[in-house]
Parts: structure tokens; sequence; C-alpha cells
């Protein structure tokens, strides 16, 4: 199973984690309520772990444009 983390704004893949084993709550996920971990985590047809994050260049811009974050896409 891979853990592969990908832009919720752009889909820019961000990272990959490739283990055989991973105890996901050294990843914080145990931290996240049940809603969160509805919209931000989801699997794939080959099992592996797909989590909804936000990457340098869209947090940047998000900071840059507070009033983007009323937007549910700011991206066109």
């Amino acid at each position: 199973m891979a853990i592969y983390y990908d832009c919720r704004h752009c889909g820019q893949r961000i990272g990959k984690l490739d283990h055989q084993e991973i105890d996901v709550s050294l990843l914080g996920f145990d931290q996240l309520t049940n809603k969160d971990l509805t919209d931000m985590i989801s699997y794939d047809q080959d099992g592996n772990m797909r989590v909804k994050s936000i990457c340098e260049n869209c947090q940047r811009t998000l900071e840059q444009h507070p009033n983007y974050h009323e937007l549910d896409f700011f991206l066109q």
C-alpha cells in the first residue's frame, strides 16, 4: 500500500509514502475528526490511500488572497 498526497485545489502530486505497513497514527490521521477523514482520505482501486492536502503554491495563494477561502474552487 502506498499513501499519495495530492493538492485538493490544483491536483498536483505533493508526495508519496511507499511502505508495506504504515502506522497511520504516526501520520496524525488519528487526530482527525470523522468528517475530516471522509473529506481528506480515500482509497483507489489498488488499495492505495489518497490524501487531499494543499501544496505550497496554493497555500501561498490563499495567504495572499484570504478572500479565496470563501470559494469552493479558486483555480480556473
